[in-house]
């Protein structure tokens, strides 16, 4: 397995940093790739190819690769909104997000499907979840032949969204698509309040997982909120030796990325890059 970085991690949510530089700081902190985020700054969606080109040759240039690309735009654009002019924005924003994965050379993208509510936007409706799956179903449809003709995964998280709450769900989510192009983003950390991440991936198995997020989280009484989720690997809930112990029996052997959002500083932080990728190489060292 090998070890990527979440770029809001060494680049700050909206790309503060510049993407070359923020890829040579992952680098020289211990990393084997960068998870790229699409959305702002150099990697707006009217990022041009040939921009987005540059810096797949920068990167590629330094001996460093890019694992997989990530996006929070779906909290406030959703692919499964019942706003028709809504939905049609992300699924258009989705379709700016592969072309930007194919010219990069990525072949996997995070997506949330769809949200039966966002706990950190009250503002945001709640939508019945029957009608997410209907609506995110018909929009992922809609973008597979795209998926498909550029080679990238859609790959779809489990995040706290109130939908494909759990192991069995998500697995009948993406065999609904018949489509090698839909797979799992599976976030170790994310199912930590409601169940354990190794029963998942044994549900899962290999041929679902497309890429794994990881990070730690302390549960309290069987609950927990956004604040539980902690600023280090090594602290929380997560029995990391289950968890490579269940990846292993599933098969994976695909990149790994810590998607660490918990700084005193603010982010981007160096100085947590660098000890998260001193903490993983110890995890990968001890059960990898």
């Amino acid at each position: 397995m090998k070890i990527s970085v979440s770029g809001w991690t060494v680049g700050g949510f909206n790309n503060e940093t510049p993407v070359l530089e923020a890829a040579k700081l992952a680098q020289d902190a211990g990393f084997d790739a960068i998870e790229l985020c699409f959305g702002a700054g150099e990697l707006s969606p009217d990022a041009s190819d040939a921009a987005l080109t540059a810096l797949r040759e920068g990167i590629e240039g330094m001996g460093f690769a890019i694992s997989s690309m990530a996006t929070g735009v779906y909290w406030a654009k959703s692919l499964s909104s019942p706003d028709e002019a809504e939905r049609k924005e992300a699924v258009e924003f989705t379709k700016a997000y592969i072309n930007a994965a194919s010219v990069l050379g990525v072949d996997a993208i995070l997506v949330v499907p769809g949200a039966v509510n966002v706990p950190f936007d009250p503002s945001r409706p709640v939508v019945p979840s029957k009608t997410v799956w209907d609506i995110s179903q018909r929009s992922i449809k809609e973008l597979l032949p795209f998926a498909e003709k550029a080679g990238v995964a859609i790959c779809v998280e489990n995040v706290w969204n109130k939908f494909l709450t759990g192991p069995f769900e998500l697995a009948q989510y993406i065999d609904s698509f018949q489509s090698p192009f839909v797979k799992s983003y599976f976030d170790a950390g994310n199912v930590l309040l409601t169940g354990y991440p190794e029963h998942w991936i044994e549900i899962l198995g290999g041929k679902r997982i497309g890429r794994v997020h990881v990070k730690n989280f302390t549960a309290h009484d069987g609950g927990g909120t956004l604040a539980d989720f902690t600023g280090s690997l090594m602290n929380g809930t997560l029995n990391w030796e289950a968890v490579f112990g269940a990846l292993k029996n599933a098969g994976y052997d695909g990149y790994i990325t810590p998607e660490m959002l918990v700084s005193d500083k603010g982010l981007p932080d160096a100085e947590l890059a660098r000890q998260v990728a001193k903490d993983m190489r110890k995890l990968l060292e001890q059960y990898g």
